[in-house]
């Protein structure tokens, strides 16, 4: 079986707006997987950057481990914003 690489791609609408998945394409190198995207999800001119990655270097958590993988983040409070207190000194935050 011959068949090209999967491709996931990814949109930025606009210039400092995170990237969104547009969707799947299949293409033989990293070239053709750009211009085909660009082609494909971009038709009306609704983005201002495209990514395109191969989908067997996506990795990913498994949904079943979620509680395991994702408990640590509760040890460290200080990563929620609630944790620092801003002076009322501070203007415009």
């Amino acid at each position: 079986k011959n068949e090209m690489p999967l491709w996931e791609v990814f949109i930025q609408p606009k210039t400092g707006v995170q990237f969104q998945h547009a969707g799947s394409l299949h293409a033989a190198d990293k070239e053709m997987a750009l211009q085909n995207a660009r082609d494909l999800y971009t038709r009306r001119q609704e983005g201002t950057c495209i990514w395109v990655v191969q989908a067997e270097h996506i990795v990913s958590s498994n949904p079943e481990d979620r509680e395991p993988f994702f408990d640590p983040a509760d040890d460290k409070v200080y990563r929620y914003p609630t944790f620092f207190k801003v002076s009322k000194k501070a203007k415009g935050l």
